[in-house]
């Protein structure tokens, strides 16, 4: 057994669980602020009603992702302690950053958001629905900041430090804003975020297209299409955008992943072609089965038909990516992306013909698109992450100097054996397996259960109402406090 490779599955299997809920947390928040703006500016009760059952969904997604963030940070020191020692600068002052302006921000207004109704006013509950989404995304924000770094160092100096006996590199920081805006932060914190919105967009547009093919709920159903369906085709149009000029920015930055997400072997004079899909072969170094569109490649790269993109040949061979997996998860996010578009435009097309909820087929495809868009984020995450080997923090160069990165080989932990790698292995997938379970159990029995209608919510309020009035004529007490109550 190989301690190495059973640390990168442990890790990668916690992260993927793991960010199953953050992206639809980042997504609901947006698209249960805009169900409350609209409360808030029409003060009526169906929005009121919208808000109130998303803002459910929304705190049993949060609470899934805290509890499974927790563990990889663990990791780091477990498994990863020499790459932890090597990062630790750099990780510490973007994840304390992560904690001191984001995840302050949106626990601390969780709780108004959760347990708010009928207890602060709209406008500050609106306040407080505003300030958790802008926490998840900010949250986000350092979170990609310090995995991009890792992509693309910058603002940093190789310093040794005497360890036991033995001299070991720490990168420190030296320019804190160079550092965050680093190469790829810009694009690849963009592209992340997009991604989450278009995940909570068709979420809403799911539960929603649910409930029409059931006939139930048709007044939250219309109502939460007519913001979910424009937000799934804005957003994943822009997700198209951003993710291209994400790719343009490898040529400059991170040429191996570009040619292994493009299983692009040889460097040749003339253009470069694009595949739709196929079979990459390292060993014969061709692409088996594959359907390839003349040119293409060097447009999207260069913006031009004629010129040529650098292939994997100019890279030391100790030095290449892995090409398999990142060609094959690439364009699964390319085509689910394509199709999430296609769908999108359709769904929007039928809605402004007033159609859409007479088309059951057009319902179901939006029923499971969220599917399409979790497998998305997770694809884009591994083309990312495996693209970036063999290398765990990319080497550079600062003015003009080439700095030293670290391999992903070096930065394990020197104490971990492979067999107790593998028995945590066994515990998580006995533990997250119950998790998911539990987590599908509760949001199955959420979007069964439903949205309460206008008229509850009217009820309801009339009750707290009353409520309120016995407990002040209770609490002014004397004789005709008590006559009233009984009266009432």
């Amino acid at each position: 057994m190989d301690v190495e490779l059973l640390s990168r599955l442990q890790f990668a299997g916690t992260i993927m669980f793991h960010y199953l809920f953050p992206p639809l947390s980042i997504g609901l928040g947006l698209q249960l602020f805009l169900c409350e703006l609209m409360y808030f500016r029409t003060r009526d009760l169906a929005w009121e009603a919208a808000a109130r059952f998303w803002t459910r969904i929304f705190a049993v997604n949060f609470g899934m992702g805290v509890a499974t963030g927790i563990v990889m940070e663990f990791e780091f020191g477990t498994n990863w302690a020499t790459y932890s020692r090597f990062v630790g600068d750099v990780f510490g002052s973007a994840l304390a950053a992560e904690g001191v302006f984001a995840f302050f921000l949106e626990s601390g207004f969780l709780a108004i958001l959760v347990f708010g109704w009928d207890r602060v006013s709209p406008g500050m509950h609106l306040l407080s629905t505003l300030m958790v989404f802008l926490g998840s995304m900010f949250s986000a924000v350092w979170i990609v900041v310090a995995n991009s770094w890792q992509q693309t160092p910058a603002g940093y100096k190789i310093v040794w430090h005497d360890v036991q006996g033995e001299l070991v590199p720490r990168a420190e920081v030296t320019n804190f804003w160079e550092m965050v805006f680093n190469p790829s932060s810009v694009d690849r914190l963009t592209h992340t975020l997009i991604g989450a919105l278009v995940l909570g967009a068709f979420f809403v547009t799911s539960v929603s297209s649910f409930y029409v093919l059931k006939a139930r709920h048709a007044e939250f159903a219309r109502r939460c299409l007519s913001i979910a369906l424009p937000s799934a085709l804005l957003f994943s149009l822009a997700a198209a955008l951003s993710g291209h000029h994400s790719a343009q920015q490898l040529i400059h930055t991170q040429p191996a992943k570009l040619a292994a997400m493009e299983a692009h072997f040889h460097t040749t004079n003339e253009p470069t072609g694009l595949y739709l899909f196929g079979w990459p072969d390292a060993e014969s170094e061709q692409v088996r089965w594959g359907v390839r569109i003349p040119r293409m490649l060097s447009f999207l790269v260069f913006n031009n038909f004629t010129e040529p993109v650098p292939a994997m040949d100019q890279i030391a061979e100790e030095n290449r990516p892995p090409v398999w997996l990142p060609f094959q998860t690439f364009h699964l996010m390319v085509g689910l992306g394509t199709a999430m578009i296609l769908l999108a435009l359709l769904a929007n097309w039928q809605w402004y013909r007033g159609q859409l909820l007479r088309r059951r087929r057009i319902l179901w495809g939006l029923v499971a698109a969220p599917v399409a868009a979790m497998i998305a984020n997770q694809a884009g995450w591994i083309t990312a992450e495996v693209g970036r080997q063999p290398w765990i923090v990319y080497p550079s160069v600062q003015e003009g100097v080439e700095m030293m990165g670290l391999r992903t080989s070096e930065g394990l932990s020197k104490s971990v054996t492979a067999e107790q790698v593998l028995g945590s292995i066994v515990m998580f997938g006995i533990i997250y397996s119950l998790l998911f379970a539990i987590w599908i159990y509760v949001l199955n029995s959420k979007i069964q259960h439903g949205p309460e209608s206008s008229q509850q919510l009217a009820d309801h309020k009339a009750r707290l109402a009353e409520g309120t009035l016995r407990d002040q004529l209770a609490g002014s007490g004397g004789s005709h406090g008590g006559s009233l109550l009984e009266d009432k």
